[in-house]
């Protein structure tokens, strides 16, 4: 994984001396909270409900131990004991003190991490593959070119006040496990019929009050100007893009207004004119990057799992993922135990995740946007050894992709902009499909929530998705159904009026037994959807 060198470390260091100065003038008085806020959010901190919030960075998911247990300490030392892990591959704390969030800052400078544009209108925190540099399926890791655009990005001075947040993801396989096409800027590593690597860009996805699904505008970008093309694309945006109404801000807006061959006419014209004025890195950085992902000493051994013990086999089947070496395995840790709040874990779990990545995963860790943590690097004879060490924390809940396996945001519970709960909802479903005993026959079901339009627990990319919406004062949730966030990207419709939060609970199994009532040999809930339509559906939910 990438590593600091003296420039990354002196940057992140005076902006942690900066910002101790900055919270000390508003504790002081010295700063209104209007003039505080910028200066707060461009380091990711957010006032809630309760207290602040800090988000914390994770480039392209990928954590090494140490930087794990320091989040850990975090959790135990600033927090009530544990983080959040979202849908960008970030860690979030939800009870800071101001007082504390220099030192905090700074704890996370000593372990080569921050939170800096983690909010605010500017390029956000770059996200990739989880199972990057592992997968089987991948053309290359694509984490170096996530890196390098991350370095780009990071402090430019063009970028820094976009008219709204920006959002990026690299991936290198045509499996897509980064819900990339729902990005401001999607890119794919891809070849060509010459053999060589190149860039397919799709700009102008996104999610919130008007989901959209990126178009692609560019089907190869040489590497070599893969810096200068996304560039461009900002450069159009930033030109354009709306800065008086937030609602009509992102470039999702911008390129659908203009028209996608419109937004690539002019794309096309600034990358033309940038391609004199020698903005992309020299080849020999993207190199030096790429020297920070060689692959660890894999070392042949066991091919196959000893299956004489059901409970650890049935883990095998759902949470691990086939790896590039034969004898390794990606294994996924659930933060998602039934009855459980999705993405949560205390910081005793965060120390033991760092120590079995040290022990068995070649040091590294990913977040993952579905918010569980990945070991990519795992031996296949070391797995009951994981296993067991993580079912007894409570970490070996086997629902990798199941009704369980629910993505949800903090809702009403923490966020200021809500108008629902997730939190509750999630775990009563995860619940109900347990009790039911539904959830094995169920299969692949991806079940997504958010507590508002904003849309940061992805619903409208849910197989089925929840929307919390106030209905006079009163928690109401729409039922979404045919939503995915994978190649086969599709935005989630609404089935008709809302439900109260026992009935949404109630829909979620209605829905859940028309599929299974009507789905064919071999197809998930989404397949039957896609087949049958939503008819069947909302006769069985509304009559």
């Amino acid at each position: 994984m990438y590593a600091y060198d003296k420039y990354d470390q002196a940057m992140v260091d005076a902006r942690v001396e900066e910002f101790r100065d900055q919270a000390q003038r508003r504790l002081d008085g010295k700063l209104s909270e209007d003039q505080f806020k910028p200066l707060r959010l461009m380091n990711g901190l957010y006032l809630q409900l309760h207290a602040y919030m800090l988000r914390v960075a994770v480039p392209y998911g990928t954590l090494n131990s140490r930087q794990m247990h320091a989040l850990a300490d975090i959790a135990d030392k600033y927090d009530r004991g544990y983080g959040h892990f979202t849908t960008r591959q970030n860690i979030q704390y939800n009870w800071i003190k101001l007082e504390d969030a220099g030192d905090i800052l700074a704890d996370l400078a000593a372990v080569e991490m921050h939170a800096i544009q983690t909010s605010g209108n500017c390029i956000r925190n770059i996200s990739s593959d989880h199972f990057a540099g592992a997968a089987q399926d991948e053309l290359v890791d694509p984490r170096p070119y996530a890196e390098l655009l991350r370095q780009w990005s990071s402090f430019h001075p063009e970028f820094m006040y976009l008219p709204r947040k920006f959002k990026i993801a690299v991936i290198a396989s045509d499996t897509d496990r980064a819900a990339m096409r729902l990005h401001d800027i999607g890119i794919q590593i891809v070849k060509n019929d010459a053999g060589e690597l190149g860039a397919s860009f799709y700009v102008g996805g996104g999610m919130g009050r008007t989901p959209m699904i990126a178009p692609n505008i560019r089907e190869f970008v040489p590497l070599d100007q893969l810096i200068t093309y996304s560039e461009a694309c900002l450069r159009v945006y930033n030109r354009y893009g709306r800065r008086d109404n937030k609602y009509k801000a992102r470039i999702k807006i911008l390129v659908h207004e203009l028209g996608a061959e419109e937004y690539t006419r002019q794309v096309e014209e600034e990358f033309a004119h940038l391609l004199g004025q020698g903005i992309e890195p020299p080849i020999a950085e993207l190199g030096r990057i790429k020297t920070f992902f060689t692959d660890p000493e894999f070392a042949d051994g066991a091919k196959t799992v000893d299956r004489s013990d059901p409970d650890f086999a049935l883990w095998v089947d759902r949470n691990t993922h086939r790896h590039k070496h034969d004898s390794y395995v990606s294994a996924v840790i659930s933060l998602k135990p039934v009855g459980g709040i999705p993405g949560d874990a205390t910081a005793e779990q965060m120390h033991l995740m760092a120590q079995l990545a040290r022990d068995y995963s070649f040091d590294e860790l990913r977040v993952m946007h579905t918010q569980n943590i990945v070991l990519p690097h795992v031996r296949i004879e070391d797995l009951h050894a994981l296993w067991t060490a993580l079912d007894e924390a409570g970490l070996g809940t086997p629902n990798l992709d199941r009704i369980g396996d629910i993505i949800a945001c903090p809702g009403l519970d923490y966020c200021s902009l809500a108008n629902a709960r997730s939190i509750p909802l999630a775990q009563k479903i995860s619940q109900r499909f347990t009790a039911n005993g539904k959830e094995d026959t169920l299969g692949e079901l991806k079940l997504k929530i958010s507590g508002c339009i904003n849309a940061c627990g992805h619903h409208h990319a849910g197989h089925i998705g929840i929307l919390g919406v106030d209905k006079k004062g009163v928690e109401n949730y729409q039922l979404l159904l045919g939503g995915s966030e994978a190649e086969d990207t599709s935005l989630a419709k609404i089935t008709g009026p809302g439900f109260s939060e026992d009935g949404i609970v109630d829909a979620v199994e209605t829905a859940a037994d028309v599929y299974l009532s009507q789905r064919e040999d071999g197809e998930r809930f989404l397949d039957t959807y896609r087949r049958i339509g939503m008819a069947p559906f909302k006769e069985a939910l509304y009559g």
